[in-house]
């Protein structure tokens, strides 16, 4: 598998999507990629007011309690989520976010430019990947390409080729909500 470096400036996040998108197409994915401005937070893309079609997404990077294990969960962008219910769900130590520092060791990206797609960086597969089963029937998922001011429309069959070539299982569980 290829695996992308660290980005560190808007040039360099420009040319690492670039090469993910080469990486995607070599793979059989070519999804739509749309511009836009910078967008760190599912309220930054409420506030442009843009209609798309397909399923947004909130990625939350979660640690157990010892920062030992570590998961990303996608679930619909307006979801809350109770952690403390999710964490006796699935039998780890109370969750909590994890750091921007572990963001970047584990995903590659800084806070903000989270999707599933940063797990291309995750080699050692050490970040589980928890899909809310809401998300079991919808299609087109809002991703970021490693960079906050694009997203690509990911369908479901193409979300699942990337997770089969990175070797991240998704795990599908209801998640709680408060």
């Amino acid at each position: 598998m290829n695996c992308l470096t660290l980005s560190m400036t808007a040039t360099e996040d420009m040319k690492h999507s670039l090469t993910l998108m080469n990486l995607l197409a070599g793979w059989g994915i070519t999804p739509p990629l749309i511009e836009h401005p910078p967008l760190f937070t599912c309220d930054d893309a409420d506030r442009l007011l843009v209609e798309r079609p397909g399923t947004r997404l909130k990625n939350l990077f979660l640690r157990d309690n010892y920062g030992r294990r570590h998961a990303l969960l996608l679930t619909r962008s307006d979801k809350q989520v109770d952690l403390k219910v999710l964490s006796r769900q699935v039998g780890w130590s109370r969750l909590g976010f994890a750091s921007a520092d572990r963001l970047q060791r584990y995903l590659g990206v800084e806070p903000g430019h989270v999707s599933v797609l940063a797990l291309v960086h995750d080699r050692e597969r050490q970040v589980e990947l928890w899909l809310d089963r809401e998300l079991e029937h919808g299609d087109d998922f809002h991703c970021h390409p490693l960079r906050n001011t694009a997203t690509v429309l990911l369908s479901k069959t193409d979300l699942l080729r990337f997770t089969s070539r990175t070797g991240h299982t998704p795990l599908w569980l209801p998640v709680p909500a408060p």
